[in-house]
């Protein structure tokens, strides 16, 4: 099995193994599935290919993200988890760190995020050598909003580049049509393939790109609960769905 696989049987056959040192980025349009992808991409890392995994909430509190699991029944191994909350101070709630919380005091302190990441790092691998580690950060749009593009990109040329060097996985989130088209240029520098979600008459669709020598497919896809199911390729335009 490999290290990083997306937990998709269609997408993984598609592309093969995922690269130690890759740096993804996860780019739709609001309520295209894409935070599902990445909660799959966190849970089946976790629980089924022994990752540990890192995660930047910048939208939901950490007792919310792991509610989520907890209600559709993927209930995550809190001892290679590490989620690293950049909300709950902001909104005024009373803010605990815990062995697997860090707590971050807004998604415009970098500096503090980049000490949250780099203090799981070591945790995770001097401390309970675990080898294989993700980091997921939800969401870069959140963190352009509060900081310049110049900046966005110093902190993440730290983290992409430490990400090579430990032969970890960084998948990144970003809204689609959010923000300018030159920033996201600019972010694209940084990462080595793209998951791009999009919706066409409210069905879900997605490809991977820049991970094999070609993109794959446009796959549609439909989300019951925490479940992504395939249904097909669109080929030449058109839906081609899976008899099975």
């Amino acid at each position: 099995m490999s290290d990083f696989m997306f937990g998709i049987e269609e997408l993984d056959n598609a592309i093969g193994d995922i690269k130690k040192g890759s740096n993804i980025m996860i780019i739709g349009p609001p309520m295209s599935g894409k935070e599902i992808i990445l909660n799959h991409i966190m849970y089946y890392g976790a629980v089924k290919n022994d990752n540990a995994v890192i995660k930047v909430t910048t939208r939901h509190p950490a007792s919310h993200v792991f509610e989520w699991f907890e209600e559709n029944n993927r209930a995550l191994p809190l001892s290679k988890i590490g989620i690293i909350d950049c909300i709950t101070k902001t909104i005024g709630k009373e803010a605990v760190e815990a062995e697997h919380i860090k707590i971050a005091s807004s998604p415009v302190d970098l500096t503090g995020i980049g000490v949250k990441i780099s203090q799981f790092f070591e945790e995770f691998f001097m401390k309970k050598k675990l080898p294989k580690i993700q980091l997921h950060i939800d969401s870069l749009s959140t963190l352009m909003m509060y900081s310049n593009i110049q900046t966005v990109f110093r902190f993440l040329h730290v983290f992409t580049g430490r990400i090579k060097a430990a032969g970890a996985l960084g998948v990144y989130l970003v809204e689609d049509g959010m923000h300018d088209e030159k920033d996201i240029v600019t972010l694209k520098q940084l990462f080595d393939g793209m998951v791009e979600v999009k919706l066409e008459n409210d069905i879900n669709f997605v490809r991977v790109v820049g991970l094999s020598s070609k993109p794959t497919q446009w796959f549609e896809f439909e989300i019951n609960g925490a479940e992504i199911k395939i249904l097909g390729e669109k080929v030449n335009g058109k839906n081609r769905r899976s008899q099975t």
